[in-house]
């Protein structure tokens, strides 16, 4: 189990502005990502070294999007405002998970603009709608094509500050939030207050960035 990407819900001006904003505090190209047609969504990726990315999404104006609960999150944190919507953790085989969180997998996939499409299964983002400290899984089908492949930057993701409980994140996981991976720092805040991903610190040639 690892950190896998964070999730950026598009501002009021947008995925594209949203995204460029972003690129340019981190020195990292965007790549158009591609629909997400069982979610109502679509994404543009910032490729990140570790294997790791940032993703900027966006809701559309498709029925999914009112169904799949991907499509709800991303749609109420854009109309909040936009920003962090999570964190997401990759493994190999999600039954543990399931066991654990009593949670069920859904189906993922978007076809880049380059023709090839990315297959996957997600689950605990109904686990992050109402309780956003929480990360949600991915597994990925193939991940000779994961997003990060491709990457061209030094950035790495170095820091997650997150309002919550520890231990909470923890029971969810089975393990401590800091064993999901050995180069990002985790940092928890008012326990008591909203939860949620607060900021995301990047390691860049020009020094720390925190977003």
């Amino acid at each position: 189990m690892r950190v896998d990407h964070v999730s950026y819900a598009a501002e009021k001006d947008g995925l594209k502005a949203t995204a460029a904003r972003l690129s340019t505090k981190l020195g990292v190209k965007a790549v158009d990502g591609g629909i997400h047609p069982r979610f109502g969504t679509r994404n543009i990726i910032l490729p990140l070294a570790h294997e790791r990315y940032v993703e900027v999404v966006e809701v559309l104006d498709h029925p999914a999007s009112d169904k799949a609960a991907f499509g709800q999150a991303v749609r109420a944190r854009s109309e909040a405002g936009g920003g962090w919507l999570g964190w997401v953790v990759r493994v190999d085989d999600l039954t543990e998970a399931e066991k654990r969180t009593g949670c069920e997998p859904a189906v993922g996939s978007r076809r880049r603009p380059d023709g090839v499409e990315l297959k996957w299964r997600q689950l605990g983002v109904k686990g992050l709608m109402s309780d956003p400290q929480l990360p949600f899984y991915i597994q990925w089908d193939d991940e000779s094509v994961h997003p990060s492949v491709g990457a061209t930057t030094d950035v790495t993701i170095s820091g997650l500050q997150i309002a919550g409980d520890p231990d909470r994140v923890h029971e969810w996981l089975g393990l401590p939030a800091d064993q999901t991976s050995t180069v990002i720092d985790f940092t928890f805040v008012a326990p008591h207050g909203t939860p949620g991903l607060l900021s995301v610190t990047f390691a860049t040639p020009k020094g720390p960035v925190s977003i």
